[in-house]
């Protein structure tokens, strides 16, 4: 079994289509050929260069190098690494049909596999940090064979995709491939993991309540926090204004569990929303949402928002300079800029 990082897309657009679909594909626009009938490399080259005739040798061949395994080398039973854009997860798959070319397309749907989704929504946080670096590579497809992922993920699923142990993580490296070594890192991927790791290191359980609480209150809301333990149906109320009597007036469920929350326990916050008399709810998911939860919440747009990992980094980071004192002290963040990534592992 070999594992394989594909993205749905270079910046996730396609993830729902990957997701519902069961498929997993070559996002390459205008790449209309049949790859399992060109005889090597070079002749994907050439027809790529034919598509893309502005593109330097370098870029062709980077290109070519992640699009050639995808019909040539992937196999049933493989494994697909896929991190999700939605929320700070990662779902996984098993590869279950053959390279499949479809010349209508669209484009650029034009080359796909199909796929078991057997690990859903797993937050990015139940993966030691070497793993999460290794799927940080700055490439749409590429074969993940560092870190003894091949094991570790098979560890994983036995354990029903709970976070990784520290035997895991520390277990001897496997052989190196030439992808993981070559590949940029997506390094604001990486800070933001490093961030979250800090935050589950210091705000754990109930702790996180209070951390969404100080972001509320940087934002302008004055609130009140449910003691640690049952709640009655909300972990904070918030309220506009001095005295937190204008609108909006939020209630706010946390869980910092460990699962992705799915659509009855969001529903149970609608019914808190009319019980406190308030006009909207906030879910704070620590391990984000069931894929679904997203699509079948559109008819309460108006009445309910949901933060996973990253709408809760987006606050934070939008207020850390309006942070209680107290929590930037626990929570010590500094903004720096660096070079953007090129282009280099792009589709066309």
């Amino acid at each position: 079994m070999a594992v394989w990082l594909v993205r749905a897309g270079s910046h996730g657009e396609f993830q729902d289509k990957f997701l519902s679909e069961k498929r997993v594909y070559v996002t390459w626009h205008d790449l209309d050929v049949n790859l399992a009938t060109l005889p090597d490399r070079e002749a994907l080259i050439k027809a790529l260069q034919a598509r893309y005739p502005d593109a330097k040798p370098k870029k062709l061949l980077n290109h070519a190098s992640q699009i050639w395994p995808f019909a040539h080398e992937m196999k049933k039973g493989d494994w697909v690494v896929l991190p999700l854009k939605t929320q700070r997860a990662i779902q996984i798959g098993e590869i279950t049909g053959d390279y499949s070319f479809e010349p209508a397309g669209p484009s650029p749907f034009f080359h796909w596999r199909a796929v078991k989704w057997i690990g859903e929504a797993i937050p990015r946080s139940h993966f030691g940090k070497d793993l999460l670096n290794t799927f940080g590579a700055f490439m749409t497809i590429c074969r993940v064979q560092k870190n003894d992922a091949e094991a570790r993920l098979q560890a994983m699923r036995k354990n029903g995709w709970k976070p990784e142990s520290v035997a895991q993580v520390l277990a001897p490296a496997g052989p190196t491939a030439e992808a993981d070594d070559a590949a940029d890192l997506d390094l604001e991927e990486r800070a933001r993991d490093g961030i979250a790791r800090l935050i589950l290191s210091r705000f754990k359980g109930h702790e996180l309540t209070r951390l969404v609480e100080g972001i509320l209150r940087a934002q302008g809301y004055t609130t009140w926090r449910s003691p640690a333990g049952a709640d009655g149906g909300a972990d904070i109320l918030a309220g506009a204004g001095p005295l937190g009597f204008g609108s909006p007036r939020l209630v706010v469920e946390v869980k910092s569990e460990q699962a992705p929350i799915d659509r009855p326990t969001v529903d149970k916050l609608l019914g808190s929303v009319s019980k406190f008399g308030a006009n909207e709810g906030l879910f704070v998911s620590w391990s984000g949402f069931k894929n679904n939860v997203q699509k079948e919440l559109a008819g309460s747009f108006f009445r309910v928002r949901l933060w996973s990992q990253t709408e809760l980094l987006d606050a934070l980071y939008e207020v850390y300079d309006k942070l209680d004192p107290d929590l930037r002290a626990e929570l010590p963040l500094k903004r720096i800029w660096t070079v953007a990534v090129s282009d280099e592992g792009d589709e066309g």
